[in-house]
């Protein structure tokens, strides 16, 4: 088409209409609105070519009616016409910013369409009832969303963080200790319904049917937030449980506010009732450190949670509201005026009588029983729960030693034992740890004077244990002078060899296996044994040469024969032969008897007898030197106490054992089961306890005796005088006390022990001192209460051996025999060891006893083993105990 062309002239009604007349060539059918007289583009398009009346013609072609459908409905010039969007100059204005096109409605009719000046920006009832439907749906729809993503957190382990509770055996609280709270969690079942009902009562009394929280107080707070003030007020007990249990941030602030109702509103609807009020009750503070209604029942009435009676569930619930100044003891730390006792229990009082009135209001409780609470219940003082000192430290440590040491049974690993909630029902007596540590502190304070005599009463420490022979409890122990500074406890690791307490291991062996027949080969002595009775006799000579079972001499591995000293060089027994019987051998705790014994019987079996007394075998030294028989071992004061224990039930071995019971939130995990085992038989067991008891009537252990009451016991001094033992028994309890010197120094892997020479003013110390005394002291309070009872009868048992010869085939050792230069003792008391050497006294590993013996011997211990001929000087041993290798209660090292 040529571009000089004239554009046809258009239809004046337009758009599509004419569109559609120049496609049909009609001009019937609507008419589209007239443009021409409104300013419409078609005007200016259109002048000159009109037709009569100014109509457009009605023929033209499809693309001329194609462009005026585009002008006429805005097409691609639209932007260019000068009424596009705001008009021409005399038409209306376009449907952009100008006014709506007559009667087009908005959406929001605001600023009101038709109305003029100040009343078209009033908004209309309708818009305002729109607004208000959509802004609350806008609420409604938030909340759902939030809801919808909230989820309810897990309990916050700040709020499960608890101590574990010690109990005496009484079943009175010893201490709580272990957590950063002194928390315990109990399940609903060990809450009384009193203690809910007065919560309930008093805070919430329509808990267990609103949905978690009081819009009432919710809008209390949000008016206390408008006016400036906190967010306070309207909590419900299911949000106090969310705040305490569920939110690490307790800051008061609208965020945190928002987010308590919502899990509120979550927990509310998914958590049972009776779920919420245990977590709070458990996580809830009722003052004195106490977090959760057990502690709480602790801290104020010693008491466990279920036992709180209606009136002591009234009051705790009052401590809710704050125990500062509702506490009866005051806080006048805090608030000098305020918090006073006086000012406390009258607010107590008022606010534990309103719990009461309000739970009989509430149908919680009757009448009858109300009126036995007008006044407030008796409490206790405040105390530490945390208190570790003096004893207490050991008996928790002993405890714990326990309860990890028997994970299997108990379920309790360190790491769970470190979380808390556990109630541990101990063995311990309270009033015998009491009287035990009361003796050693008398015989201490009495003749322990560091100051006086730096040289020798410095570095002095004691150690001992009771054990009930009837089921192996421990029932006190002294691990030392306080456990805040001394803290190893010599109860339980001392590594302190325990010398001529070891003899009744031997008596045992021998009267349970026999002595070996010395006319048989080897292999078939093994089997060809005697039993041994207490009246067999043995020498009793200083300086004896010791032989193997068969009548040949021991010797060490470098060919070194081996005599037996007695204490103070005394030989027993009448000359040549130098003849003595066991029984007098042991109360006059004559070492070269016992030495020979257990060579006849063989050092194994001696092991073999301490084990079945209760004995660990890690405490326990080599087998293989001749001395082993006379204490060079190490077992702790615990099982030394729990091995004669196995005497005193007549053979009944039963192992020590601290814990009686472990409880959890989950009810009770473990109770300990008494096992025995047959140690011994009754007839061996009972015969060891006869000839003990003569120590104790007319031997070494004279100053353990208590009037009107059998003992046995045993006297013990070790190596160098470095320790000191008296370990005795009655019919209901065994007792072993040890003395000893060591450099207390914590941080050393090994310890050195020190000689006891001169110490308490004494020329040295032996079980006869020291140890005996207090045994006697701490047994006669302990026994007290106790019926007087009496060891039974012993049964005759074995064979009197060695009554003529003595054991050895060979000829009866003399004193000629001992001048001969072969055979003749160094002056220096050498032991061999696996690499001995000289020096002048026993050495660890033959541990010989040296005690005072008086003119008469009667120590209680033996002297120092020779060897002959002399060792070298490269063959000198040192005299020190390191670590004890197993000395503790549980098998372990000792420290």
């Amino acid at each position: 088409m040529s571009e000089h062309r004239r554009k046809p002239p258009q239809s004046q009604e337009g758009g599509r209409a004419a569109a559609r007349r120049g496609q049909s060539g009609s001009s019937s059918g609507r008419r589209a609105a007239p443009r021409g007289a409104t300013g419409s583009p078609s005007d200016s398009y259109g002048s000159g070519f009109h037709g009569p009346g100014g109509e457009a013609p009605s023929s033209g072609g499809r693309a001329d009616a194609r462009r005026a459908a585009q002008r006429s409905t805005g097409g691609r010039r639209r932007g260019a016409e000068p009424g596009g969007r705001r008009g021409g100059p005399s038409g209306p204005p376009g449907r952009g910013r100008g006014r709506p096109e007559p009667g087009k409605k908005r959406l929001i009719d605001y600023p009101r369409a038709g109305k003029y000046g100040w009343q078209r920006w009033v908004p209309s009832w309708k818009l305002v009832t729109g607004l208000f439907v959509g802004f609350m749906g806008s609420l409604v729809a938030v909340a759902g969303v939030g809801y919808a993503m909230v989820a309810v957190p897990k309990v916050d382990e700040t709020a499960k963080a608890q101590n574990n509770v010690y109990y005496w055996a009484d079943g009175k609280q010893m201490v709580a200790t272990g957590g950063e709270t002194n928390r315990q969690i109990i399940d609903l079942s060990q809450i009384p319904e009193a203690m809910r009902w007065a919560v309930i009562s008093q805070e919430n009394k329509t808990f267990y049917d609103d949905s978690g929280i009081d819009p009432k107080g919710i809008a209390r707070a949000v008016f206390n937030m408008a006016r400036g003030g906190q967010t306070q007020g309207g909590s419900t007990i299911t949000q106090q449980y969310v705040k305490n249990a569920m939110l690490n941030d307790q800051s008061q602030t609208i965020s945190r506010k928002f987010k308590e109702i919502f899990v509120s509103i979550k927990v509310g609807a998914e958590e049972d009732k009776d779920d919420i009020i245990e977590g709070y009750l458990n996580s809830a503070y009722y003052g004195r450190n106490a977090y959760g209604i057990q502690a709480a029942a602790r801290a104020y009435f010693d008491k466990d949670a279920i036992d709180l009676n209606e009136g002591e569930c009234a009051f705790l619930a009052a401590t809710l509201k704050g125990a500062t100044y509702y506490d009866p003891a005051g806080a006048r730390s805090i608030d000098p005026t305020g918090a006073t006792p006086e000012a406390n229990s009258r607010r107590a009082l008022n606010q534990m009588q309103d719990t009461l009135d309000k739970m009989v209001e509430y149908k919680h409780l009757d009448a009858a029983t109300r009126a036995k609470y007008t006044t407030l219940p008796k409490w206790k003082n405040p105390r530490s729960n945390t208190q570790l000192s003096g004893q207490t430290g050991y008996l928790v440590d002993l405890a714990n030693s326990y309860v990890i040491t028997h994970s299997k049974e108990t379920g309790i690993t360190q790491n769970k034992l470190q979380q808390g909630g556990y109630s541990i029902y101990t063995t311990f007596d309270r009033n015998k740890v009491m009287e035990l540590e009361k003796a050693v502190t008398k015989v201490q304070k009495a003749n322990i004077k560091p100051k006086e005599r730096p040289d020798t009463d410095t570095h002095v420490q004691f150690g001992g244990a009771s054990v009930n022979p009837a089921t192996g409890a421990i029932e006190a122990i002294y691990g030392g002078e306080d456990a805040t500074k001394h803290f190893t406890n010599n109860a339980d690791q001392t590594g302190a060899q325990v010398g001529s307490t070891f003899k009744p291991f031997v008596l045992a062996a021998a009267m349970t296996w026999g002595v070996r027949d010395k006319d048989l080969g080897s292999s078939q002595a093994q089997d060809e044994r005697t039993i041994v009775s207490p009246d067999s006799l043995f020498s009793g000579k200083n300086k004896l040469k010791i032989k193997n079972y068969d009548g040949t001499v021991w010797k060490n591995e470098k060919g070194e024969e081996w005599l037996q000293t007695n204490d103070g060089q005394a030989s027993y027994g009448t000359p040549p032969n130098y003849k003595i019987d066991l029984r007098e051998a042991m109360r006059e705790s004559v070492n070269s008897a016992f030495v020979q014994l257990g060579m006849d019987v063989g050092l194994d079996k001696v092991k073999e007898a301490a084990t079945s007394a209760g004995v660990k075998e890690s405490s326990l030294t080599g087998a293989g030197f001749p001395s082993f028989s006379i204490g060079i071992s190490d077992p702790s004061a615990i099982r030394m106490a729990g091995s004669y224990a196995t005497f005193a039930a007549s053979g009944k071995q039963r192992d020590p054992y601290s814990v009686q019971k472990v409880t959890s939130q989950d009810g009770v995990i473990y109770t300990h089961k008494v096992e025995t085992k047959e140690g011994f038989t009754s007839k061996v067991a009972d015969n060891v306890t006869d000839v003990l008891k003569t120590v104790v009537e007319k031997g070494t252990g004279t100053a353990a005796q208590l009037p009107g009451r059998e003992v046995a016991g045993k006297t013990g001094t070790t190596d160098g005088n470095k320790s000191a033992w008296f370990v005795g028994y009655t019919p209901q309890l065994s007792t072993a006390i040890t003395m000893f010197r060591y450099d207390d120094d914590e941080t050393k892997k090994n310890r050195t022990f020190l000689e006891m020479f001169g110490t308490g003013g004494q020329k040295k110390i032996h079980g006869a001192s020291f140890p005996a005394e207090i045994w006697h002291d701490y047994m006669a309070e302990a026994m007290k209460n106790l019926p007087k009872k009496g060891f039974p009868d012993p049964q005759p048992i074995g064979e009197v051996v060695n009554e003529d010869p003595l054991p050895s085939p060979s000829p009866s050792i003399t004193e000629s025999e001992e001048a001969s230069p072969s055979p003749s003792p160094s002056p220096s008391k050498t032991k061999p060891r696996p690499s001995p050497s000289p020096s002048d006294t026993c050495n660890s590993f033959f541990g010989c006893e040296e005690t005072t013996g008086g003119g008469n011997g009667g120590g209680d211990t033996g002297g120092t083993g020779e060897v002959s001929p002399s060792p070298s000087p490269s063959d000198s041993t040192d005299d020190t105990k390191g670590n004890g290798n197993g000395g503790n209660f549980f098998g372990g090292s000792s420290g």
